[in-house]
Protein backbone atom coordinates (compact mmCIF):
# COMPACT_ATOMS: atom_id res chain seq x y z
CA UNK A 1 0.00 0.00 0.00
CA UNK A 2 1.20 3.68 -1.05
CA UNK A 3 0.76 6.71 1.99
CA UNK A 4 1.39 9.89 1.01
CA UNK A 5 -0.39 11.43 4.36
CA UNK A 6 -2.54 14.12 3.46
CA UNK A 7 -3.10 14.76 7.34
CA UNK A 8 -6.47 13.87 9.53
CA UNK A 9 -9.50 14.60 6.98
CA UNK A 10 -12.08 13.91 9.68
CA UNK A 11 -12.20 14.84 13.65
CA UNK A 12 -14.40 15.18 16.52
CA UNK A 13 -15.30 18.28 17.91
CA UNK A 14 -17.58 18.45 21.11
CA UNK A 15 -20.72 16.23 19.96
CA UNK A 16 -20.20 16.29 16.01
CA UNK A 17 -17.86 14.77 13.53
CA UNK A 18 -16.46 17.46 11.07
CA UNK A 19 -15.10 15.27 7.43
CA UNK A 20 -13.23 17.88 5.36
CA UNK A 21 -14.59 18.05 1.63
CA UNK A 22 -12.07 17.43 -1.38
CA UNK A 23 -12.44 18.12 -5.17
CA UNK A 24 -11.75 16.08 -8.08
CA UNK A 25 -11.38 17.72 -11.41
CA UNK A 26 -10.68 16.43 -14.72
CA UNK A 27 -7.79 18.03 -15.99
CA UNK A 28 -7.02 16.08 -19.22
CA UNK A 29 -9.05 13.53 -21.50
CA UNK A 30 -12.73 13.15 -22.91
CA UNK A 31 -14.25 14.84 -19.87
CA UNK A 32 -11.74 17.90 -19.61
CA UNK A 33 -13.69 20.25 -17.23
CA UNK A 34 -16.00 17.69 -14.78
CA UNK A 35 -15.66 18.00 -11.52
CA UNK A 36 -17.17 16.66 -8.34
CA UNK A 37 -16.93 17.88 -4.53
CA UNK A 38 -17.44 15.90 -1.77
CA UNK A 39 -21.06 15.76 0.11
CA UNK A 40 -19.54 13.30 2.60
CA UNK A 41 -16.78 11.31 3.81
CA UNK A 42 -16.92 9.31 0.64
CA UNK A 43 -16.81 10.62 -3.22
CA UNK A 44 -16.92 7.45 -6.16
CA UNK A 45 -15.46 8.17 -9.76
CA UNK A 46 -16.94 5.83 -12.96
CA UNK A 47 -19.53 5.91 -15.74
CA UNK A 48 -22.44 4.70 -14.39
CA UNK A 49 -25.44 6.56 -13.00
CA UNK A 50 -24.97 7.83 -9.37
CA UNK A 51 -21.27 7.87 -9.25
CA UNK A 52 -20.49 11.60 -7.79
CA UNK A 53 -18.02 12.11 -10.38
CA UNK A 54 -19.47 10.42 -13.54
CA UNK A 55 -17.29 9.97 -16.81
CA UNK A 56 -17.74 9.16 -20.63
CA UNK A 57 -14.07 7.99 -21.05
CA UNK A 58 -14.59 4.23 -22.59
CA UNK A 59 -11.28 3.50 -20.92
CA UNK A 60 -13.01 4.15 -16.86
CA UNK A 61 -14.94 1.05 -15.27
CA UNK A 62 -18.78 1.66 -14.49
CA UNK A 63 -17.61 1.88 -10.96
CA UNK A 64 -13.77 2.95 -10.89
CA UNK A 65 -12.34 3.93 -7.45
CA UNK A 66 -13.74 5.28 -4.47
CA UNK A 67 -11.59 8.26 -2.18
CA UNK A 68 -12.49 8.31 1.28
CA UNK A 69 -12.09 10.53 4.12
CA UNK A 70 -10.86 8.60 7.69
CA UNK A 71 -9.04 9.90 10.11
CA UNK A 72 -5.26 8.92 8.75
CA UNK A 73 -6.16 10.81 5.52
CA UNK A 74 -7.59 10.60 2.24
CA UNK A 75 -8.04 7.04 1.59
CA UNK A 76 -8.49 5.73 -2.77
CA UNK A 77 -9.72 2.64 -2.90
CA UNK A 78 -9.88 0.95 -6.64
CA UNK A 79 -13.15 -0.85 -7.16
CA UNK A 80 -11.92 -3.32 -8.88
CA UNK A 81 -11.42 -1.54 -12.47
CA UNK A 82 -10.38 -3.22 -15.65
CA UNK A 83 -7.74 -0.46 -16.58
CA UNK A 84 -6.46 0.17 -13.22
CA UNK A 85 -5.83 3.69 -10.91
CA UNK A 86 -2.36 5.17 -11.19
CA UNK A 87 -0.45 7.49 -8.92
CA UNK A 88 2.18 8.29 -11.73
CA UNK A 89 4.08 5.02 -12.67
CA UNK A 90 2.58 3.34 -9.61
CA UNK A 91 -0.93 1.42 -9.70
CA UNK A 92 -2.65 1.69 -6.59
CA UNK A 93 -5.38 -0.58 -5.25
CA UNK A 94 -5.46 1.12 -1.80
CA UNK A 95 -3.56 3.60 -0.86
CA UNK A 96 -3.36 7.36 0.86
CA UNK A 97 -3.06 10.62 -1.39
CA UNK A 98 -1.89 14.10 -0.90
CA UNK A 99 -3.84 17.25 -1.92
CA UNK A 100 -2.59 17.99 -4.90
CA UNK A 101 -2.03 14.07 -6.41
CA UNK A 102 -3.08 13.90 -9.52
CA UNK A 103 -4.30 10.19 -11.16
CA UNK A 104 -4.72 8.56 -13.99
CA UNK A 105 -7.83 6.60 -14.26
CA UNK A 106 -8.45 5.10 -17.84
CA UNK A 107 -7.31 7.86 -19.82
CA UNK A 108 -8.65 10.65 -17.89
CA UNK A 109 -6.17 12.54 -16.00
CA UNK A 110 -7.96 13.86 -12.22
CA UNK A 111 -6.31 16.28 -9.76
CA UNK A 112 -7.67 15.79 -6.24
CA UNK A 113 -7.31 18.59 -4.02
CA UNK A 114 -8.32 18.75 0.08
CA UNK A 115 -10.53 21.94 0.87
CA UNK A 116 -10.60 23.99 3.86
CA UNK A 117 -14.31 23.42 4.10
CA UNK A 118 -16.16 20.88 6.80
CA UNK A 119 -19.19 18.59 6.16
CA UNK A 120 -20.80 18.81 9.76
CA UNK A 121 -22.45 15.37 10.87
CA UNK A 122 -23.81 14.69 14.38
CA UNK A 123 -22.70 12.14 16.85
CA UNK A 124 -25.09 10.24 19.18
CA UNK A 125 -24.98 11.27 22.76
CA UNK A 126 -25.36 7.52 24.47
CA UNK A 127 -23.31 4.61 23.59
CA UNK A 128 -25.68 2.15 22.44
CA UNK A 129 -28.58 1.48 20.27
CA UNK A 130 -30.63 -1.38 20.72
CA UNK A 131 -28.64 -4.12 20.82
CA UNK A 132 -25.65 -2.21 19.62
CA UNK A 133 -22.76 -1.14 21.89
CA UNK A 134 -20.18 1.43 20.97
CA UNK A 135 -18.92 4.71 22.35
CA UNK A 136 -16.44 5.24 19.59
CA UNK A 137 -17.34 8.30 17.19
CA UNK A 138 -17.40 5.82 14.78
CA UNK A 139 -20.40 3.83 16.06
CA UNK A 140 -22.14 7.29 17.81
CA UNK A 141 -22.23 8.59 14.21
CA UNK A 142 -23.77 5.72 12.94
CA UNK A 143 -26.98 5.56 15.32
CA UNK A 144 -28.42 8.47 13.90
CA UNK A 145 -27.83 7.56 10.21
CA UNK A 146 -29.73 4.10 11.89
CA UNK A 147 -32.88 5.89 13.47
CA UNK A 148 -33.42 8.17 9.67
CA UNK A 149 -33.36 4.29 8.08
CA UNK A 150 -35.45 3.38 10.54
CA UNK A 151 -38.01 6.32 9.92
CA UNK A 152 -38.21 5.22 6.12
CA UNK A 153 -39.44 2.19 4.35
CA UNK A 154 -36.56 2.54 1.52
CA UNK A 155 -34.11 -0.54 0.85
CA UNK A 156 -31.07 -0.19 3.12
CA UNK A 157 -27.78 -1.75 2.12
CA UNK A 158 -25.44 -2.32 4.75
CA UNK A 159 -21.76 -2.62 4.25
CA UNK A 160 -19.11 -4.26 6.50
CA UNK A 161 -16.32 -6.58 7.19
CA UNK A 162 -17.23 -10.03 8.22
CA UNK A 163 -17.55 -9.99 11.93
CA UNK A 164 -19.08 -5.99 12.24
CA UNK A 165 -22.26 -6.76 13.41
CA UNK A 166 -24.64 -6.12 9.89
CA UNK A 167 -27.63 -8.26 11.54
CA UNK A 168 -27.03 -6.42 14.74
CA UNK A 169 -27.45 -3.33 12.52
CA UNK A 170 -30.66 -4.22 10.27
CA UNK A 171 -31.89 -5.75 13.47
CA UNK A 172 -32.00 -2.19 14.94
CA UNK A 173 -33.18 -0.55 11.54
CA UNK A 174 -35.93 -3.25 12.30
CA UNK A 175 -36.66 -2.20 16.11
CA UNK A 176 -36.96 1.72 15.63
CA UNK A 177 -39.14 1.40 12.72
CA UNK A 178 -43.23 0.98 12.85
CA UNK A 179 -42.62 -2.37 11.67
CA UNK A 180 -41.30 -3.39 14.90
CA UNK A 181 -44.41 -5.59 16.20
CA UNK A 182 -44.10 -7.41 12.97
CA UNK A 183 -41.55 -9.89 11.90
CA UNK A 184 -38.33 -9.99 11.16
CA UNK A 185 -36.92 -12.47 8.83
CA UNK A 186 -32.93 -13.69 8.49
CA UNK A 187 -31.50 -15.21 4.93
CA UNK A 188 -28.18 -16.00 4.66
CA UNK A 189 -27.74 -15.59 0.94
CA UNK A 190 -24.77 -17.60 1.12
CA UNK A 191 -26.13 -20.61 2.52
CA UNK A 192 -28.66 -20.71 0.12
CA UNK A 193 -29.01 -24.47 -1.71
CA UNK A 194 -28.62 -23.28 -4.92
CA UNK A 195 -31.55 -26.11 -6.16
CA UNK A 196 -33.78 -24.95 -3.42
CA UNK A 197 -33.00 -20.93 -3.27
CA UNK A 198 -36.31 -19.74 -5.16
CA UNK A 199 -38.40 -21.43 -3.22
CA UNK A 200 -36.55 -20.55 -0.01
CA UNK A 201 -37.28 -17.31 -0.85
CA UNK A 202 -40.23 -17.04 -2.79
CA UNK A 203 -41.94 -20.71 -1.42
CA UNK A 204 -43.82 -23.44 -3.90
CA UNK A 205 -46.85 -25.18 -4.09
CA UNK A 206 -47.17 -29.17 -3.69
CA UNK A 207 -45.82 -31.14 -6.33
CA UNK A 208 -43.86 -28.23 -7.82
CA UNK A 209 -41.20 -30.45 -7.95
CA UNK A 210 -39.46 -33.50 -6.81
CA UNK A 211 -39.77 -34.01 -2.95
CA UNK A 212 -42.28 -31.13 -2.58
CA UNK A 213 -44.66 -32.57 -0.80
CA UNK A 214 -46.55 -29.96 0.55
CA UNK A 215 -46.60 -26.23 -0.35
CA UNK A 216 -44.51 -23.97 1.63
CA UNK A 217 -44.13 -20.31 2.65
CA UNK A 218 -41.18 -18.71 1.29
CA UNK A 219 -38.85 -15.81 3.58
CA UNK A 220 -40.64 -12.98 1.79
CA UNK A 221 -44.32 -14.18 2.48
CA UNK A 222 -43.15 -14.76 6.05
CA UNK A 223 -41.83 -11.27 6.57
CA UNK A 224 -44.76 -9.83 4.97
CA UNK A 225 -45.79 -6.68 7.09
CA UNK A 226 -42.30 -6.58 8.87
CA UNK A 227 -38.41 -6.51 7.93
CA UNK A 228 -36.72 -9.12 5.63
CA UNK A 229 -32.26 -9.02 5.71
CA UNK A 230 -30.73 -10.45 2.89
CA UNK A 231 -27.24 -10.96 4.48
CA UNK A 232 -23.89 -11.73 1.96
CA UNK A 233 -26.65 -10.53 -0.68
CA UNK A 234 -23.37 -10.67 -3.11
CA UNK A 235 -23.72 -14.46 -3.21
CA UNK A 236 -27.10 -14.58 -4.46
CA UNK A 237 -26.81 -16.47 -7.65
CA UNK A 238 -26.98 -14.12 -10.73
CA UNK A 239 -30.11 -16.64 -11.66
CA UNK A 240 -32.15 -15.44 -8.65
CA UNK A 241 -31.14 -11.64 -9.06
CA UNK A 242 -33.96 -10.86 -11.46
CA UNK A 243 -36.51 -12.19 -9.46
CA UNK A 244 -35.26 -10.38 -6.51
CA UNK A 245 -35.58 -6.94 -8.67
CA UNK A 246 -38.87 -7.82 -9.60
CA UNK A 247 -40.01 -8.60 -6.23
CA UNK A 248 -38.36 -4.77 -4.71
CA UNK A 249 -39.89 -2.96 -7.85
CA UNK A 250 -43.47 -4.56 -7.93
CA UNK A 251 -43.69 -6.15 -4.59
CA UNK A 252 -45.27 -9.18 -5.16
CA UNK A 253 -43.88 -12.45 -5.29
CA UNK A 254 -44.61 -16.17 -6.74
CA UNK A 255 -44.05 -19.50 -5.48
CA UNK A 256 -42.25 -21.95 -7.82
CA UNK A 257 -45.53 -23.92 -9.50
CA UNK A 258 -47.78 -21.03 -8.93
CA UNK A 259 -49.03 -18.32 -11.93
CA UNK A 260 -50.64 -16.35 -8.87
CA UNK A 261 -48.74 -13.21 -7.64
CA UNK A 262 -49.20 -11.85 -4.04
CA UNK A 263 -48.56 -8.45 -3.17
CA UNK A 264 -46.15 -8.44 0.17
CA UNK A 265 -45.18 -5.07 2.38
CA UNK A 266 -41.93 -6.07 3.05
CA UNK A 267 -39.14 -3.56 4.42
CA UNK A 268 -36.03 -5.12 2.76
CA UNK A 269 -32.62 -4.79 4.74
CA UNK A 270 -29.03 -6.32 2.58
CA UNK A 271 -25.89 -6.70 3.74
CA UNK A 272 -22.25 -7.36 2.52
CA UNK A 273 -18.61 -7.96 3.40
CA UNK A 274 -17.35 -7.03 -0.02
CA UNK A 275 -18.26 -3.58 -2.50
CA UNK A 276 -20.74 -5.22 -4.83
CA UNK A 277 -19.70 -2.61 -6.89
CA UNK A 278 -16.58 -4.36 -7.79
CA UNK A 279 -19.06 -7.40 -7.92
CA UNK A 280 -20.99 -5.47 -10.96
CA UNK A 281 -17.71 -4.42 -12.73
CA UNK A 282 -16.73 -8.16 -12.68
CA UNK A 283 -20.33 -8.59 -14.41
CA UNK A 284 -21.35 -10.72 -11.17
CA UNK A 285 -24.04 -8.97 -9.92
CA UNK A 286 -26.56 -6.96 -11.69
CA UNK A 287 -26.20 -3.16 -11.75
CA UNK A 288 -29.62 -2.62 -11.53
CA UNK A 289 -30.46 -4.56 -8.56
CA UNK A 290 -27.74 -2.21 -6.96
CA UNK A 291 -29.02 0.98 -7.22
CA UNK A 292 -32.28 -0.69 -6.20
CA UNK A 293 -30.33 -1.90 -3.00
CA UNK A 294 -28.69 0.69 -2.10
CA UNK A 295 -31.11 3.54 -1.76
CA UNK A 296 -30.12 3.93 1.90
CA UNK A 297 -26.23 3.04 2.64
CA UNK A 298 -24.60 2.23 6.19
CA UNK A 299 -20.96 1.97 6.35
CA UNK A 300 -20.11 -0.11 9.44
CA UNK A 301 -16.64 0.58 10.40
CA UNK A 302 -14.20 -2.55 11.70
CA UNK A 303 -12.99 -3.01 15.24
CA UNK A 304 -9.60 -1.50 14.57
CA UNK A 305 -11.26 2.02 13.72
CA UNK A 306 -13.85 1.77 16.72
CA UNK A 307 -11.17 3.34 19.68
CA UNK A 308 -12.18 2.86 23.08
CA UNK A 309 -14.87 0.26 22.46
CA UNK A 310 -12.60 -3.13 23.07
CA UNK A 311 -13.10 -2.96 26.70
CA UNK A 312 -16.82 -1.33 26.44
CA UNK A 313 -18.07 -4.78 24.47
CA UNK A 314 -15.84 -6.97 26.60
CA UNK A 315 -17.49 -6.30 29.64
CA UNK A 316 -20.48 -6.18 27.97
CA UNK A 317 -19.85 -9.58 26.84
CA UNK A 318 -18.75 -10.89 29.84
CA UNK A 319 -22.14 -9.24 31.87
CA UNK A 320 -24.11 -11.80 28.94
CA UNK A 321 -22.35 -14.53 29.87
CA UNK A 322 -20.92 -14.58 33.26
CA UNK A 323 -23.22 -12.09 35.06
CA UNK A 324 -22.67 -13.46 38.70
CA UNK A 325 -19.21 -12.84 38.96
CA UNK A 326 -16.67 -10.33 38.42
CA UNK A 327 -14.89 -10.14 35.67
CA UNK A 328 -11.00 -11.52 35.76
CA UNK A 329 -8.18 -9.07 36.72
CA UNK A 330 -6.48 -8.06 33.60
CA UNK A 331 -8.98 -9.70 31.01
CA UNK A 332 -9.93 -6.15 29.62
CA UNK A 333 -6.77 -5.21 28.80
CA UNK A 334 -5.33 -8.34 27.31
CA UNK A 335 -8.23 -7.97 24.90
CA UNK A 336 -7.53 -4.21 24.55
CA UNK A 337 -4.06 -4.92 23.36
CA UNK A 338 -5.21 -7.50 20.77
CA UNK A 339 -5.75 -6.83 16.50
CA UNK A 340 -8.76 -8.42 16.13
CA UNK A 341 -9.20 -9.23 12.52
CA UNK A 342 -12.07 -11.33 12.74
CA UNK A 343 -13.90 -7.84 14.57
CA UNK A 344 -16.59 -7.60 17.29
CA UNK A 345 -17.56 -12.03 16.54
CA UNK A 346 -13.99 -12.93 17.48
CA UNK A 347 -14.04 -10.43 20.49
CA UNK A 348 -17.40 -11.74 21.41
CA UNK A 349 -16.07 -15.45 20.71
CA UNK A 350 -12.87 -14.55 23.21
CA UNK A 351 -14.52 -13.32 25.84
CA UNK A 352 -16.89 -16.07 25.86
CA UNK A 353 -13.68 -18.51 25.87
CA UNK A 354 -13.05 -16.61 29.03
CA UNK A 355 -15.70 -17.34 30.66
CA UNK A 356 -16.04 -20.93 30.26
CA UNK A 357 -12.13 -22.03 30.78
CA UNK A 358 -11.26 -18.86 32.86
CA UNK A 359 -8.25 -16.48 32.43
CA UNK A 360 -4.83 -15.60 34.07
CA UNK A 361 -2.76 -12.88 33.05
CA UNK A 362 0.32 -15.58 33.83
CA UNK A 363 1.11 -18.12 31.22
CA UNK A 364 -1.56 -20.86 31.25
CA UNK A 365 -1.35 -23.35 33.89
CA UNK A 366 -0.23 -27.03 33.18
CA UNK A 367 -3.27 -29.74 32.95
CA UNK A 368 -2.26 -30.74 35.97
CA UNK A 369 -3.40 -27.50 37.81
CA UNK A 370 -6.93 -27.07 35.55
CA UNK A 371 -9.68 -28.95 36.00
CA UNK A 372 -10.27 -31.98 33.39
CA UNK A 373 -12.56 -29.52 32.23
CA UNK A 374 -11.15 -26.68 31.49
CA UNK A 375 -7.85 -28.34 30.18
CA UNK A 376 -10.07 -30.41 27.63
CA UNK A 377 -12.37 -27.49 26.26
CA UNK A 378 -8.83 -25.27 25.89
CA UNK A 379 -7.06 -28.30 24.39
CA UNK A 380 -9.99 -28.64 22.13
CA UNK A 381 -10.58 -25.32 20.70
CA UNK A 382 -6.98 -24.67 20.44
CA UNK A 383 -6.76 -27.71 18.38
CA UNK A 384 -10.44 -26.59 16.35
CA UNK A 385 -8.80 -23.20 15.33
CA UNK A 386 -5.58 -24.71 14.38
CA UNK A 387 -7.34 -27.35 12.19
CA UNK A 388 -9.63 -25.19 10.55
CA UNK A 389 -6.78 -22.57 9.59
CA UNK A 390 -4.77 -25.13 8.23
CA UNK A 391 -7.77 -26.75 6.13
CA UNK A 392 -9.00 -23.64 4.82
CA UNK A 393 -5.22 -22.67 4.35
CA UNK A 394 -4.34 -25.54 1.88
CA UNK A 395 -7.62 -24.52 -0.14
CA UNK A 396 -6.88 -20.98 -0.75
CA UNK A 397 -9.35 -20.16 2.15
CA UNK A 398 -12.55 -21.70 -0.78
CA UNK A 399 -15.09 -22.89 1.76
CA UNK A 400 -16.59 -24.99 -1.25
CA UNK A 401 -13.51 -27.51 -1.48
CA UNK A 402 -12.10 -26.92 1.56
CA UNK A 403 -15.81 -28.35 2.68
CA UNK A 404 -15.38 -31.24 0.53
CA UNK A 405 -12.05 -32.12 0.81
CA UNK A 406 -12.99 -32.56 5.38
CA UNK A 407 -16.19 -34.55 3.78
CA UNK A 408 -18.46 -31.85 6.00
CA UNK A 409 -20.64 -29.78 5.51
CA UNK A 410 -20.16 -26.30 3.89
CA UNK A 411 -22.55 -24.50 6.11
CA UNK A 412 -20.93 -26.47 9.20
CA UNK A 413 -16.91 -25.06 8.13
CA UNK A 414 -18.51 -22.12 7.52
CA UNK A 415 -19.62 -21.76 11.21
CA UNK A 416 -16.46 -22.69 12.36
CA UNK A 417 -14.57 -20.33 10.68
CA UNK A 418 -16.67 -17.44 11.74
CA UNK A 419 -16.43 -18.71 15.54
CA UNK A 420 -13.21 -18.96 15.11
CA UNK A 421 -11.91 -15.92 13.02
CA UNK A 422 -10.39 -17.54 10.32
CA UNK A 423 -10.73 -15.81 6.99
CA UNK A 424 -12.84 -17.47 4.29
CA UNK A 425 -12.94 -16.97 0.63
CA UNK A 426 -16.87 -15.92 -1.08
CA UNK A 427 -19.17 -18.23 -2.54
CA UNK A 428 -18.20 -21.22 -4.54
CA UNK A 429 -21.35 -20.48 -6.54
CA UNK A 430 -19.31 -17.35 -8.13
CA UNK A 431 -15.38 -17.99 -8.07
CA UNK A 432 -15.60 -22.32 -7.77
CA UNK A 433 -15.85 -23.96 -10.80
CA UNK A 434 -16.14 -27.18 -9.26
CA UNK A 435 -18.58 -26.31 -7.23
CA UNK A 436 -21.92 -28.16 -6.67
Amino acid sequence: MLRAMAGPTLGVRGQSMFVRQFEVSVVDGVDRGARAVSSSDELSIGTADGNDLKLTDPAVSRHHCALRADPRGLQLVDLGSRNGTFLGDAELISGYIRSGARLRIGKTLVAVEILDREVEQPLASGDRLGSLVGASAAMRRMYPLIERCASSSATVLVIGETGTGKELIAEAIHRASPRRDAPFVVVDCSALSHDLAESELFGHERGSFTGADQARVGAFESADGGTIFLDEIGELPLALQPLLLRVLENRTTRRVGSNDYKEIDVRVVAASHRDLRALVNDKRFRADLYYRLNVLHVAVPPLRERAGDVELLARAFWQSFRGDAAMPAGLVEHLAAQSWPGNVRELRNAVERASLVGFTSEPPAPAQQATYQQAKERAVHDWERGWVERLLAAHGGNLSRAARAAKMGRSHLRELARQHGVATRSSAAEIDPDAE
